[in-house]
């Protein structure tokens, strides 16, 4: 095969498509024909082992990389050298790697954060800091470990003027608005949602807030929310974490000795509160749980007179949801980070992601979850039960 352009390139591929399914045997085999090409082609190959290596946690990855030398890395690949660097908290190569990425991508909280961790790690305490000011007070993940790195509170801004009546009335009364409640009364909910956001385009915050609360009054929780998120200077966070069916909610959190704040964070999360939210793989309801995981729990809890048609039911709903949030959150160490992660990827894939060497921090745990969306929907869990609990 090295005899030609073509030979070479389709080797490059096959180890590259080889090392997608297993990385170490795609290494054994590079090893064997790795003379046969230059310099550059063998850094690119050692990028895509240091990244499918750092995707599985494999202690082979940094290694990779650091042989990849100054091959070029896509965003993809470098963000995940740096995730590798922190698992095995070797914050110099933490720095070096956030150093690579492109200045947009530097900016992102998460590696604004990370790269204060970084300085702070190596003795730079001022620059940590300055870097931690930079996100502290964001609401999100990482501005909330920003704050606490300064000891910071973490706490809602306060609460604006609640809109007057005249002022919900005259939102209300907009044919846009109009037409959006009617199509949501008609369960025609995404017709609803592109009328409800097409009116409130370019409000004020004042405008903004008072559509929240009609939306509120019409239990229409999720639009409530979704509205009062889109304020520039003045917020309502009482209407950004609404917390509705405290009925239901909250003598379950307490019977199962769960935080509340998580648990509406939790479920802000899933549904944004929305009783016949149904996923696109068939999970349902305000906790959004999957036929068989709601079978499952009813027959644990012994709730005999469960039935599939049942699952959109508020209350049984919540019993199943918090029941099995119970249940994931005592069989991974009583940790929140590790049962929110169970919580949408699956308890399996939650313990199979942990140090099998060492314990490792919630953050760094977080930070490098390989599916993208369990990673953000952890970040996001934890950030809300922040809130819900200030």
């Amino acid at each position: 095969f090295a005899s030609s352009r073509q030979g070479r390139e389709m080797a490059l591929f096959a180890v590259q498509r080889t090392a997608r399914n297993d990385p170490v045997q795609a290494a054994q085999q590079w090893e064997g024909i790795k003379d046969k090409f230059p310099a550059t082609d063998r850094g690119y190959i050692y990028g895509q082992l240091g990244w499918q290596g750092a995707l599985r946690h494999l202690p082979e990855a940094l290694g990779w990389y650091a042989r990849a030398g100054a091959a070029p890395l896509s965003d993809e690949q470098v963000a995940w050298k740096t995730r590798a660097a922190l698992r095995a908290l070797n914050w110099a190569m933490v720095h070096e790697a956030i150093e690579q990425m492109p200045k947009a991508l530097q900016a992102q909280p998460d590696w604004i954060y990370w790269l204060g961790r970084a300085h702070e790690a190596l003795g730079r305490q001022e620059e940590a800091r300055a870097l931690y000011r930079r996100i502290a007070g964001q609401p999100n993940f990482y501005g909330n470990l920003a704050d606490d790195e300064l000891g910071r509170p973490i706490m809602p801004p306060p609460l604006p003027q609640k809109p007057a009546s005249e002022e919900v009335k005259a939102v209300a009364a907009l044919p846009g608005i109009r037409r959006a409640i009617a199509l949501f009364r008609t369960d025609m909910r995404i017709e609803g949602i592109r009328e409800w956001n097409w009116t409130v385009r370019g409000m004020d915050d004042g405008k903004l807030l008072a559509a929240a609360e009609f939306a509120n009054r019409q239990e229409i929780f999720d639009r409530a929310i979704n509205t009062a998120d889109r304020t520039l200077a003045q917020h309502d966070y009482s209407m950004r974490y609404l917390a509705p069916f405290r009925e239901h909610v909250e003598p379950k959190a307490k019977a199962l000795h769960l935080d509340q704040g998580w648990v509406y964070g939790l479920m802000r999360q899933e549904s944004r509160f929305i009783t016949n939210a149904k996923s696109v793989v068939g999970a349902k309801g305000l906790m959004q749980l999957m036929p068989k995981t709601a079978s499952w729990v009813a027959k644990k809890i012994g709730m005999h007179d469960y039935h599939p048609g049942r699952t959109n039911d508020t209350d049984v709903n919540v019993t199943l949801g918090t029941n099995y949030l119970k249940l994931v959150l005592d069989e991974l160490d009583s940790h929140p980070v590790l049962a929110s992660a169970a919580y949408n990827a699956g308890p399996g894939r939650a313990r199979k992601w942990r140090d099998a060497v060492r314990p490792i921090e919630g953050a760094i745990y977080a930070e490098t979850i390989p599916f993208n969306e369990t990673r953000d929907y952890v970040k996001k869990v934890m950030s809300n039960a922040v809130y819900y609990s200030a």
